[in-house]
């Protein structure tokens, strides 16, 4: 099974090859590193940028208004905050001339915590960005759906801010993405880049090397706008999106065996536009609620959609709905102590289902 990191690229790959994919760039995408994250390696159209965020994302706009398909890296999500006026030109690009002309570009970064990242490499995004009208936002929780949501990504007309999981990508996933091998090692030696004890070793080692592309894959596509119901429960529905899906799954397994509580869960994949419907059904079969996310709580993207179900679900709720996210502290901290007390953990999760659990309308 592929990991998250392995599943983008070969969606790139699949870009370039069959969707007009022109141009991958960002700093250290191309080789010889191929990402930071290895997300890019073996990529044709794949070449490095200065360090300039503002430079890539500027560039990206451009080579989308000329006609052309970019995506762009922005290497770590902490650093695409200087590049918010950039965002919002490409966001309303599209209304400012009436639609008469779009802006296909993708912009990939990468987020959250779970690596001991501390201050500089620990931040999420999601929040921040769904203020920025005119963009689609996916967060992907799996390999084979971040697979088919970059197609999906690729295919729109539109910006699309392509987020994932920095605790996520290495993690090999359940599900065979249409075309790749079933055996993990036999993947590794097709695509991924041969490793060396320094980068001149992997410079070296890497002139002559070309990946050896699965040859089945397909188009696979997510539609962006639709959640997945990845468990079915009765009491209780946990909306997340990203590496907090397989947390809420672990917590479900928990309170099933020591309580005998039924928990379902929508991963919602993408966030703008988000599954109303699935989340509303949801809710309104389980008739208790928790919104659950990493992000910091002020202005939190998982109080607009608590909001919108109290507005759309009230009547049906047995059980106040609540948000749970990162704490509201400027960074999250080296240690593991700090980084987990920064960011939702499983423990805590268990606490909310069984608080909500037991109240009584």
């Amino acid at each position: 099974m592929a990991t998250m990191a392995q599943a983008i690229r070969m969606a790139l790959y699949y870009g370039e090859t069959h969707l007009g994919v022109t141009d991958i760039f960002g700093e250290d995408v191309g080789p010889p590193l191929g990402g930071v994250f290895t997300a890019t390696q073996g990529l044709k159209t794949a070449w490095n940028t200065p360090l300039d965020e503002r430079g890539i994302i500027g560039t990206a706009i451009g080579l989308a208004l000329a006609g052309q398909k970019p995506v762009c890296e922005i290497q770590f999500g902490d650093y695409i905050f200087n590049t918010i006026d950039l965002l919002k030109l490409a966001g309303n690009a599209r209304w400012s001339v009436n639609g008469d002309y779009n802006l296909p570009m993708v912009c990939m970064t990468i987020v959250g915590a779970g690596i001991h990242g501390s201050i500089y490499h620990s931040h999420s995004f999601e929040s921040m960005m769904a203020h920025i009208p005119g963009w689609k936002i996916v967060l992907p929780s799996t390999p084979k759906d971040a697979y088919g949501l970059m197609i999906a990504s690729l295919k729109d007309p539109d910006p699309v801010m392509f987020l994932y999981p920095k605790a996520s990508i290495r993690q090999k996933g359940v599900e065979l993405i249409p075309g790749e091998p079933e055996n993990d090692r036999e993947l590794r030696k097709m695509i991924d880049a041969p490793s060396g004890d320094t980068l001149y070793d992997n410079i070296r080692m890497r002139e002559e090397w070309e990946p050896q592309w699965p040859e089945g894959l397909t188009d696979y596509t997510v539609p962006i706008g639709e959640a997945k119901t990845v468990r079915d429960g009765s009491d209780i529905s946990i909306i997340t999106y990203a590496r907090h899906v397989q947390m809420a799954q672990k917590a479900a397994e928990i309170v099933a065996d020591q309580d005998g509580l039924s928990v379902e869960i929508i991963d919602l994949r993408t966030l703008y536009p988000w599954d109303q419907n699935a989340v509303y059904q949801s809710v309104r079969k389980t008739g208790r609620c928790l919104v659950l996310n990493e992000d910091t709580p002020v202005c939190n993207f998982g109080e607009h959609i608590h909001r919108k179900i109290i507005e759309n679900c009230f009547y049906e709720l047995t059980a106040k709905p609540r948000v749970k996210a990162g704490a509201n502290v400027p960074g999250v901290g080296l240690h593991i102590n700090l980084e987990n007390a920064s960011v939702p953990q499983v423990d805590g999760i268990v606490d909310e289902i069984r608080s909500i659990c037991k109240e009584v309308p």
